[in-house]
């Protein structure tokens, strides 16, 4: 019996944690169709011509993704040697509340935020991106974020250093008269101008102070284009890219290496 369990176990972990098989692609697919449907409902039902019309469409649909969602995440616990691991990770707190706003409605009718809940199932999709077809873009693209995380914290902070200068040199500049009423104020205008944002609200009237807005603005189009400039570069000077989608059986851990046989995190084998 146990043997039997355990096969189980690995051929259900393989198909919903793993994305190298036929098996593994069709859940993922299948799984991507739902999430993208449920979004699709929750933006629907917030319109109220259509929820009038059709509410009762939407509850039915609303009903059937919740059972999935439920039945999914039954199983994920199932799958895994360690169910706390899961329940407590990142992806185990969206799963839960993917399901969650359903049977809360039941007991408390008409809550207001079960749309922001429900809305959070979009995060599912970054799941997805394990798919063969995905994960080498998607783990290029955070570990090019990862190595670079050090030069945009700098670059930001620098950023935010120039902003309290110039904000504080504009308040000397306009002055309350002008709506530039104290230094976080004005330091807000500088970030709201800095981003090519411009909402208006305030505005310089002296001379020198158009000739600064006119400096925060052409160096709010060099600062946008720092920190793309440095998630690229470092992009090209990475090459290779591990298209392992297996996750631990035994602890949950991804990003293996494609020759992985055995967990880097725990040391269990890994399923073939």
């Amino acid at each position: 019996m146990n043997g039997i369990s355990e096969n189980f176990r690995k051929k259900l972990h393989t198909i919903i944690y793993e994305a190298d098989t036929p098996a593994g692609r069709f859940f993922d697919l299948a799984l991507l169709a739902i999430i993208l449907i449920s979004i699709i409902a929750v933006m629907l039902e917030s319109v109220a011509s259509i929820k009038i019309k059709h509410g009762y469409a939407l509850a039915v649909i609303e009903w059937i993704i919740t059972i999935l969602f439920t039945l999914e995440y039954i199983a994920r616990i199932i799958a895994v040697r360690q169910p706390w691991r899961y329940i407590l990770s990142f992806y185990g707190i969206i799963d839960l509340l993917a399901m969650l706003p359903k049977y809360i409605g039941l007991l408390f009718p008409g809550s207001g935020f079960l749309i922001a809940i429900r809305a959070v199932r979009l995060l599912r999709i970054f799941r997805i991106l394990k798919l063969v077809h995905f994960v080498g873009a998607s783990n290029q693209v955070v570990a090019a974020l990862k190595k670079s995380r050090v030069k945009i914290a700098v670059f930001l902070f620098g950023v935010i250093v120039i902003c309290i200068i110039l904000g504080t040199l504009m308040y000397m500049i306009e002055g309350p008269e002008s709506g530039f009423t104290s230094i976080p104020v004005s330091v807000y205008w500088t970030v709201v101008t800095l981003t090519t944002v411009g909402f208006g609200d305030i505005t310089p009237v002296t001379p020198f102070g158009q000739l600064v807005s006119m400096v925060v603005m052409i160096l709010g189009y060099g600062i946008i284009a720092v920190p793309t400039g440095l998630v690229t570069a470092q992009l090209v000077s990475d090459h290779k890219v591990n298209l392992n989608t297996q996750y631990c059986p035994n602890c949950s851990a991804g990003t293996h290496r494609d020759d992985a046989r055995y967990c880097y995190n725990c040391g269990s084998h890994l399923n073939d």
